[in-house]
């Protein structure tokens, strides 16, 4: 780097801790305290409590009980923090999730959860992720305008991104996939920086893309870039297939639904092709005439085998369709299931590789259906709110886009109401973030009243 360079990024970096400063300068010590607890709560799901695992290690699918403890307090003590201090300032916004589809949903896995094939492994993880859910939930609420709201993404996202390329550039043994991986060696070379697995990785890569973005379009222009360009970077390297082919596809598509004013056209725009996706992956293990157009097609949309592990799930759905066996219930132990009759990779799998598939195997249909009610159709609705009364549409963008993309990307992968997740995260976030938004202006700048 020449000298001239050097001092631009100086002059850069000097100008970002001066809006840090100045924004902090601002608040009051509560105020600080809710950006603190957003920036802690996106850093301890992104980055875990035990991150860089050892996947060499005999040792690293056993699950360390004390660990789990801390796992559960730290998001628990996060969650109640927050919604105190949110009650405090916003309750008519936690007010308006109050809504019988909303308390219909809560109910139906409660009675789930009761049910279930394993009622003490369903309570256990189902309390983990109402903690997680209820965090992303309130997180737009948190910092007290939206200004403080991009510095706390974009702080934390440079974060997590540093924290990655600092472990393949120094500990690449625990942040590349390697062949002496005890499963799946043969990943080795793909990057997953400080996660267990690149098909984590790389999904928070793309989302990280998006809101480099969005704080390009907002002003950041230092930050923005910088997120966009390094994320991109790492997105590559991971080797992520669908992530990488979504990336650009979601963004574009999201481009689309933005400049398109009529609600029923938004709808085509986004559940078309999704609808298609589905009938292309699952769809073609239930009809043998979509199954003979997806082997004609030029691209795998089974992913090399995926059609075993979906006739394994869609039998799973048949022996329980209304109650499912049980909330994270199920894929603990299947190979001892009278299901268990398809390739050994179906009977070991760790999830059925879509979400929708695994929500009726594990819920139930009734329960698949409310999560498309409230986390598949009402966000699109809310979207339409937010740009017919023209509230933050930079912002709203952001959310439609990491809505959108998490639809497309349940396709192939699972993630919906799984725990600490990352992309469960961001994605109930961008859900959340849409509902507040078709309700309430945000305060874009500190207010004598706020």
């Amino acid at each position: 780097m020449d000298r001239s360079a050097a001092d631009m990024t100086d002059v850069e970096a000097r100008s970002l801790g001066h809006a840090l400063r100045d924004e902090l300068a601002k608040l009051n010590v509560v105020q600080v305290a809710r950006c603190l607890i957003m920036v802690a709560a996106l850093l301890l799901v992104m980055i875990t409590l035990d991150p860089f695992p050892d996947l060499r290690s005999e040792d690293v699918a056993t699950v360390v009980g004390g660990r789990m403890a801390l796992n559960y307090i730290t998001f628990g003590l996060l969650g109640a923090i927050g919604v105190m201090l949110v009650l405090t300032t916003d309750a008519p916004s936690l007010k308006t999730l109050v809504t019988p589809l909303h308390l219909s949903l809560v109910g139906w896995m409660l009675i789930n959860v009761v049910l279930s094939e394993s009622r003490e492994v369903s309570i256990q993880r189902f309390v983990l992720a109402a903690s997680v859910t209820s965090l992303a939930v309130i997180l737009p609420l948190l910092p007290p305008t939206q200004r403080s709201f991009n510095l706390c993404l974009g702080g934390a996202a440079l974060v997590l991104l540093a924290l990655c390329f600092l472990g393949v550039f120094l500990a690449p043994q625990y942040s590349i996939h390697s062949a002496l991986d005890i499963t799946e060696p043969q990943l080795a070379g793909d990057w997953r920086g400080s996660f267990g697995h690149k098909n984590v990785a790389s999904p928070v890569m793309t989302i990280l893309v998006y809101v480099g973005i969005y704080l390009s379009a907002v002003g950041s222009f230092v930050m923005g870039p910088a997120v966009a360009l390094l994320a991109g970077i790492f997105l590559i390297f991971t080797g992520g297939k669908t992530s990488s082919v979504l990336c650009l596809a979601i963004y574009a598509l999201a481009s689309l639904v933005y400049v398109t004013r009529s609600l029923w056209l938004k709808r085509i725009i986004c559940f078309a092709p999704l609808i298609v996706m589905n009938l292309l992956t699952v769809g073609s293990v239930l009809s043998p005439a979509l199954g003979s157009i997806t082997r004609a097609l030029p691209v795998d949309p089974t992913f090399t085998g995926r059609s075993d592990i979906w006739e394994f799930a869609l039998a799973a759905v048949a022996e329980k369709p209304i109650t499912g066996h049980g909330y994270a219930a199920f894929w603990d132990d299947v190979t001892a299931r009278q299901t268990a009759k398809g390739s050994e990779w179906a009977v070991t799998a760790a999830h059925s590789h879509n979400s929708y598939l695994d929500l009726a195997v594990t819920i139930g249909l009734p329960g698949l259906l409310l999560v498309v009610l409230i986390f598949v159709l009402a966000p699109l609705r809310n979207f339409q709110e937010t740009q017919a009364h023209n509230r933050s549409n930079a912002l709203g963008k952001l959310f439609l886009t990491i809505w959108l993309f998490g639809l497309y990307f349940g396709t192939t992968e699972t993630f919906l109401l799984e725990r600490q997740n990352p992309v469960w995260f961001m994605f109930a976030l961008a859900a959340a973030g849409l509902h507040f938004l078709a309700r309430f202006q945000c305060v874009a700048q500190m207010e004598p009243d706020r």
